[in-house]
């Protein structure tokens, strides 16, 4: 099952406090929706054990996540693999960094995800949606972050 989603979010800090936060990557990790451990092996490498319901299927997944940050290109990319309860999972989701010029930043992403064995087999819509779902929660929660920590919450 391949799936492919994109959107926006809106960043209340600047580009700098962004691409600082996509240069740590538990950070970035521990965006990720039900994230239960996340394990960094290298300044771009980490495993992360997630929680995951889709439908009746429910159980923990394990990926292994690399965040490559771009700052030259505008651009922060990441890639995750894994999966659990007989499921693959291979996902590149990634975002455009865009200076809006007002101290605030934009993040145009895209995601686009393979998905095999029971839980695509069993998930059906349910997983198109929960994925799409999944993907947007993480930006929000960076977005959040980002906010938090350059102080610029609203």
């Amino acid at each position: 099952m391949k799936l492919n989603y994109s959107g926006q979010e809106h960043v209340k800090a600047p580009p700098a406090a962004v691409w600082a936060f996509v240069r740590d990557p538990e950070r970035v990790a521990r965006c990720l929706p039900d994230v239960q451990d996340v394990q960094v092996r290298d300044a771009t490498h980490m495993d992360a054990t997630v929680q995951v319901g889709v439908g009746m299927v429910r159980g923990k997944f394990r990926f292994g996540i690399e965040v490559q940050p771009e700052e030259d290109a505008g651009r922060v990319n990441v890639k995750v693999n894994g999966g659990g309860l007989g499921s693959v999972v291979d996902l590149l989701a990634g975002a455009t960094v865009v200076d809006n010029g007002d101290g605030t930043t934009t993040l145009d992403w895209t995601g686009d995800a393979t998905m095999r064995g029971p839980v695509a087999t069993v998930g059906g819509r349910l997983l198109d949606a929960q994925a799409q779902k999944l993907i947007q929660k993480t930006f929000q929660n960076m977005s959040a972050s980002v906010e938090a920590a350059s102080g610029t919450l609203a």
